[in-house]
């Protein structure tokens, strides 16, 4: 019998959820040590904190998806160029290949300087960070297109526009979702660095300021929110893929 694809998904999450916890319940009690609540301590703090945690989650949410937005859309244009135009990749690919290993964190303190200490700094960051990742993987997946499937599509008359529609965006759209999900992941951790180091506001300010206060278990009800986001971006993008990808389950 076929299992059901959402229910499966739950069932999933929740075999997730008991191993996390399990995990970590035992940790914590091998370790017996403040800094390591165990989850039945962590998780009644997320209601106690909900008034602070919920705006916070509000504005960590609106930074990283603005973000995320801006550098994708940045790059996937310059990235199906520098896949498709011999010209373009040469003329590119060297400054990606010395800007893409820098770490972009280091650029936090610039920006802050320019920017000042609100929103901006910490949009920019990541999307400077989501643009170099997303940038590099269409270039790749772009580049990688046959090109006697290119040659057959020209052969029936199609257009320049009809290529890139029919052939060259959906060959790079899964390796484009592979790409937006690590960069979540990254995304999210740049947010904590970013917010906790030059913010008063979100979660990564949330937790640090919790740290500094020795308040654990409120600590790790912003961690747990701060997970939450990074699960809530991660499955947006794998729903987005299943969606848009059904001609690879035909």
């Amino acid at each position: 019998m076929r299992k059901h694809p959402v229910l499966g998904r739950i069932a999933d999450y929740v075999f997730a959820i008991v191993f996390i916890l399990a995990g970590w319940q035992l940790t914590a009690m091998a370790v017996h040590n403040p800094v390591l609540p165990g989850p039945f301590d962590a998780f009644p703090m997320v209601a106690q904190y909900f008034d602070e945690l919920w705006p916070a989650f509000l504005v960590s949410l609106y930074r990283v998806v603005v973000a995320m937005l801006i550098g994708t859309v940045l790059a996937i244009p310059l990235g199906l160029a520098c896949g498709r135009s011999p010209r373009a990749d040469a003329v590119f690919a060297p400054i990606l290949y010395f800007l893409y290993p820098l770490p972009k964190v280091v650029l936090l303190p610039v920006l802050i300087v320019l920017l000042g200490l609100a929103d901006a700094p910490k949009i920019v960051l990541i999307a400077i960070t989501v643009f170099f990742q997303v940038l590099v993987t269409v270039r790749d997946a772009s580049k990688s297109v046959p090109e006697q499937s290119i040659l057959s599509m020209r052969s029936l008359g199609a257009s320049r526009l009809d290529i890139y529609r029919h052939a060259i965006v959906p060959a790079t759209l899964p390796e484009l979702f592979t790409a937006l999900r690590i960069s979540s992941g990254t995304a999210v951790a740049i947010l904590f660095f970013a917010e906790g180091i030059a913010g008063s506001t979100g979660l990564g300010y949330f937790i640090v300021n919790a740290w500094a206060l020795l308040a654990y278990p409120k600590m790790f009800a912003g961690i747990i929110a701060m997970a939450l986001l990074g699960v809530i971006l991660y499955e947006l993008f794998d729903v987005a893929e299943r969606r848009l990808t059904r001609w690879r389950r035909v």
